[in-house]
């Protein structure tokens, strides 16, 4: 936290947050309605769009979303590997703490980095095959 109470963008779980927010746009754009139309449940895809008719946009400007996306990731990426060996408090509990949430916020970053990769793979690598 800041001074101000506020997250500091330099702790490593509030880009991990950051990311999984950005890589789940991805999914919404493109992997979801990949998999529900391959599920042969193209009427819950249009009672989908109907409800949130925002996910066509979202499809329809794919790149911009993925390269977003990325460039959040890398800078999520950077920020967990400075992070990496931080200092933590000499207060037993409170050290435990940290490096749960260290390792915590690695867990979200790596899921986060799965979700670009699967939309990824939906947006642009499985309509060529």
């Amino acid at each position: 936290m800041s001074q101000d109470g506020l997250p500091d963008i330099k702790t490593p779980f509030f880009s991990s947050l950051v990311t999984l927010f950005a890589s789940s746009s991805t999914l919404v754009c493109c992997a979801i309605p990949a998999l529900l139309v391959s599920l042969g449940a193209g009427a819950a895809l249009a009672s989908l769009v109907a409800v949130f008719p925002q996910i066509v946009w979202i499809s329809e400007n794919k790149e911009i979303i993925f390269l977003i996306s990325t460039v959040l990731m890398l800078i999520g990426g950077i920020v967990q590997w400075r992070n990496r060996y931080a200092p933590c408090p000499i207060d037993p509990k409170l050290r435990q703490a940290c490096l749960r949430t260290r390792k915590f916020s690695l867990g979200i970053y790596l899921i986060s980095l799965a979700l670009l990769m699967i939309g990824g793979w939906f947006a642009f690598i499985q309509p060529l095959l």
